[in-house]
């Protein structure tokens, strides 16, 4: 396990300071801190909700008091990886609704493309605005070593957590505005900015004028409501559900006190399937009838475009190295963790052969939901995942017990390692690609644990790029 804080049993530069501080805390000062923590959290409503078979429940987000700390050269690196990454995912995406270039080349099997659930075939050779089918990408990135951050995948469809990246740094500031003084951190919360930025540059066709946008949301029961209201409130635009919109003469409005206002762009945070009713799931209480036919007219932007989902599909995933050396001509900055296609029969017969070794994912999974750790699981998860990938070897990839990196947590007033990974967001709309210094660093709670997602025990901490 390669931690962070340490080169050779010695601390690192860029963790000195922190280190320091963190030692110098009194264990009263450090409770306290904690306690007013989740105070601020609590008021300020940061939670997240859980559902399950078992529990229905909302939950105050674990937040620990220990920053990362990534130097602005480490920093220079994952930028350029993310912003190929993403350029890379929007030129295939344009590419396999329109010649599918990439498929007649025979670098990505066709089936893995047509055949897949999250293909919108009513896209087809649709003009998305600038080209631009997914303006807000989130990478999750792992570290083994000093020099090696891999990229774990892609978030495509309506990436999240970019919320508690901000709220973190707030918390950080109030807790502790020395730290603040005395290091060069770069700032996190011009965010909200460059996406309402981002947005407007995707205006849609029939819009000339500076487009009125709206978040579109499930509503307060989704796990990340306070994610969408808070970033409508911090763009000084509408939050909105599907009934406060309507379709009129392939128009779509927005209901106000005022009467009805034309909407140009909607950030929508709800599935594809529950996007309109009519073109999709006819079962859809959330979405807005006919948006799908006022989109194809060029009067509304949805971002991400529908059928985006296809990009971030682990499947898929597993081709991220030749998307971008087939349109940018590049070689990845930052690589893919080693993968096992299980429909390749060789692959197959690895990964049925050493399930000990491997953590196996549902290609169309999220969350952490639905996968085997092969070394920390029963004889009879295994056997399970057997049969499993027997029946139906398309539906799973599988990847290396990899030990992420760690990062110190306060755990009982002690400092004690536990692994982290990283989520950055890259914001595309036209000719502008913008990178926040900054990210959403998921950290596993539970000693030993790889799981960091929130909903599977993990919690989060404050990450500190370094400026120069």
């Amino acid at each position: 396990m390669y931690n962070e804080v340490y080169t050779k049993s010695k601390i690192r530069v860029s963790y000195k300071d922190v280190m320091n501080w963190a030692k110098s805390l009194p264990k009263n000062t450090l409770v306290k801190k904690k306690n007013e923590a989740e105070d601020l959290f609590r008021k300020i409503g940061i939670t997240f909700s859980v559902y399950n078979n078992y529990d229905a429940s909302e939950r105050l987000l674990p937040f620990d008091l220990f920053p990362r700390v990534i130097t602005n050269k480490e920093w220079g690196k994952i930028s350029k990886g993310v912003i190929q990454r993403a350029l890379a995912i929007n030129a295939f995406l344009h590419d396999i609704y329109h010649s599918g270039e990439i498929m007649k080349t025979n670098i990505i099997p066709r089936h893995l493309v047509y055949g897949n659930p999250a293909y919108e075939i009513k896209m087809v050779g649709f003009k998305v605005p600038n080209n631009i089918y997914s303006p807000i990408i989130g990478t999750d990135i792992i570290r083994t070593n000093e020099n090696n951050f891999l990229i774990l995948e892609d978030n495509c469809r309506t990436p999240s957590g970019v919320s508690y990246m901000i709220e973190n740094r707030e918390i950080m500031m109030r807790m502790f505005p020395e730290l603040f003084q005395t290091l060069k951190i770069e700032p996190v919360e011009n965010y909200p900015h460059h996406l309402l930025d981002t947005l407007r540059k995707l205006r849609p066709k029939n819009c000339s004028d500076d487009p009125n946008i709206v978040i579109l949301t499930p509503g307060s029961l989704n796990s990340a409501y306070y994610e969408h209201s808070f970033l409508a409130n911090m763009m000084g635009i509408e939050l909105v559900q599907g009934s406060d919109l309507y379709v009129d003469k392939n128009i779509t409005y927005m209901k106000t006190t005022r009467g009805k206002e034309k909407v140009d762009i909607i950030y929508r945070r709800i599935d594809d399937h529950y996007i309109d009713p009519i073109t999709f799931d006819n079962n859809s209480l959330i979405g807005v009838p006919g948006l799908f036919d006022s989109y194809k007219s060029g009067n509304v932007n949805i971002c991400s475009a529908p059928g985006s989902g296809i990009a971030d599909d682990k499947a898929i995933y597993t081709f991220l190295p030749e998307i971008i050396k087939f349109y940018l001509s590049e070689d990845p900055i930052l690589e893919n963790v080693k993968t096992y296609k299980c429909y390749d029969p060789k692959d197959r017969g690895y990964v049925l052969s050493n399930l000990k070794k491997l953590v196996v994912k549902e290609v169309h999974g999220s969350g952490g939901h639905g996968m085997l750790i092969g070394n920390d699981a029963s004889k009879q998860k295994i056997e399970l995942f057997k049969r499993k990938i027997k029946s139906n070897p398309g539906n799973f990839i599988a990847q290396p017990i990899l030990s992420l990196s760690s990062v110190p947590i306060f755990s009982k007033n002690i400092l004690s390692p536990r692994h982290v990974d990283l989520r950055p967001y890259c914001l595309i709309s036209n000719k502008k690609i913008t990178l926040v210094s900054g990210a959403l660093t998921r950290v596993a709670l539970k000693e030993n644990s790889l799981v960091v997602n929130s909903s599977q025990g993990g919690g989060v901490k404050d990450t500190w790029i370094l400026a120069e």
